[in-house]
């Protein structure tokens, strides 16, 4: 009777409950959902800020099982690193990736393009002039270049692309004047010419267009938007400010020294290192490592105060130098960064000191300032000032200098330069120090 009732009882509680996972399983079904299109906007500069929120995007996309992903391009390009990382995220992934240029994808933007599966072109979308730059606007050298033109080849190869098109956008020695790429010109297609030589799939007039090509009219539409603090980011990993913090950093640190205590240029410049570390951190460079190594330093360099020998202050130094490097990613990059931030800083220490007549607070406390003068009560030895007009003979010849009696004492003595004779009578003149200084007394 009672396992009669136990069966009973398990049937009227699991059954329905074995139901309800089984429906909802169905529900879950994605051959039963609709499918997913997930739109990436990538606008303004290529950094690594972007990177880091591609990835995310991706792999949210990934979570929930999208179709397709969609990189909406409107970029002039940027950081080669950083295009490199999101090229090798877009490789990564399962799920068919879209490039639908609107309205450019240039330099980096031509690369990001290339590395998806697909590209579809904006009526007015263009695409190329991939030559690769330094901080500085001009061309970067032969290694560099020969790599940039090697990794944009391979990525057109890689997708069944003719390279010779990519080639053109970072070599100008390609010549393909039908395309307005002449010898000394990049290439950069427009939509028409990307369809005509095979990088365009189609051209499309906006993302409903676009869908109804893919063949996913009823998919539903999920737009990654990027957070805040990826906006920041973004900001603070930009290759234009990051020598902007640098330099703010080191000249509030500087700017430190000139006053006592620890005061507004102290936390401005620690502000812009932090800001700099977070915006990495987020962006996904700055690990632990970089943070802790940075932390050491500054600790290393306080120690210094109180610890004499130099060693813990240069220890620190070269520790700070290093978490900025593990930090960056690019250590090109960042030395050239920290380049512009150390003459930014000479510059402001020339102003302070031979301008402003400033003097730094901080070294009055290592340096010894004091001095041992006589208007201060030093002596560095015995001054004879009361022999000063006293009257006495030689005991020596004075040639010039020999000894002397003045008021029964023997003391050893100097003329102004003149010769006198044994027995003559002298007047001291003046003393320096113990130097007593006579003269023949002519009565």
């Amino acid at each position: 009777m009672l396992k009669s009732r136990k069966k009973t009882t398990f049937i009227l509680f699991f059954v329905p409950i074995f139901f309800l996972l089984f429906s909802s399983h169905e529900a879950r079904n994605p051959q039963a959902a609709k499918p997913t299109v997930y739109f990436i906007s990538i606008e303004e500069t290529v950094e690594k800020g972007l990177a880091a929120f591609i990835d995310r995007s991706i792999t949210e996309a990934e979570k929930q099982g999208a179709e397709k992903i969609v990189l909406e391009l409107n970029t002039p390009g940027g950081a080669v690193d950083a295009a490199i990382t999101i090229a090798k995220r877009l490789n990564e992934t399962n799920i068919e990736t879209i490039a639908y240029v609107n309205k450019q994808a240039i330099s980096a933007g031509a690369y990001i393009a290339l590395n998806t599966d697909q590209i579809y072109f904006h009526p007015s979308g263009t695409m190329g002039s991939a030559a690769i730059i330094d901080l500085e606007g001009n061309a970067a050298d032969k290694k560099a270049a020969s790599f940039w033109k090697a990794e944009m080849i391979n990525a057109a190869e890689s997708h069944q692309l003719n390279p010779i098109y990519a080639e053109a956008m970072v070599d100008e020695d390609v010549d393909l004047p039908q395309y307005g790429a002449g010898k000394g010109e990049l290439l950069t297609l427009t939509a028409k010419q990307a369809l005509e030589v095979g990088y365009a799939k189609a051209i499309v007039s906006d993302r409903h267009d676009l869908i109804q090509k893919l063949g996913l009219a009823n998919a539903a539409i999920v737009e990654s938007t990027i957070s805040f603090a990826e906006k920041v980011a973004r900001f603070l990993t930009h290759p234009v400010v990051i020598p902007i913090l640098l330099s703010i950093g080191s000249i509030g640190l500087v700017l430190e020294l000139y006053t006592p205590g620890f005061g507004i240029p102290g936390l401005m410049g620690l502000t812009s290192l932090l800001l700099f570390f977070y915006g990495h951190h987020v962006a996904g460079f700055a690990g632990l490592e970089a943070i802790i190594l940075f932390v050491a330093g500054i600790l290393l360099i306080i120690a210094e105060f109180f610890i004499p020998g130099g060693m813990a202050g240069l220890i620190g130094t070269i520790s700070i130098i290093i978490s900025l490097f593990v930090a960056s990613g690019n250590v090109m990059q960042m030395a050239v960064s920290l380049i512009v931030a150390l003459f930014v800083t000479i510059f402001v220490v020339i102003i302070m000191t031979k301008v402003l007549g400033k003097r730094m607070k901080f070294f009055r406390k290592i340096i010894l300032n004091d001095a041992t003068t006589t208007e201060k009560g030093y002596v560095s030895n015995r001054s004879r000032s009361e022999l000063i007009g006293k009257k006495g003979v030689a005991l020596t010849a004075l040639r010039p200098s020999g000894t002397a009696m003045i008021d029964d004492e023997r003391i050893d003595v100097v003329t102004e330069g003149e010769y006198i004779a044994k027995g003559q009578k002298i007047k001291v003149v003046k003393t320096e120090g113990m130097r007593i200084v006579v003269r023949e007394l002519n009565e």
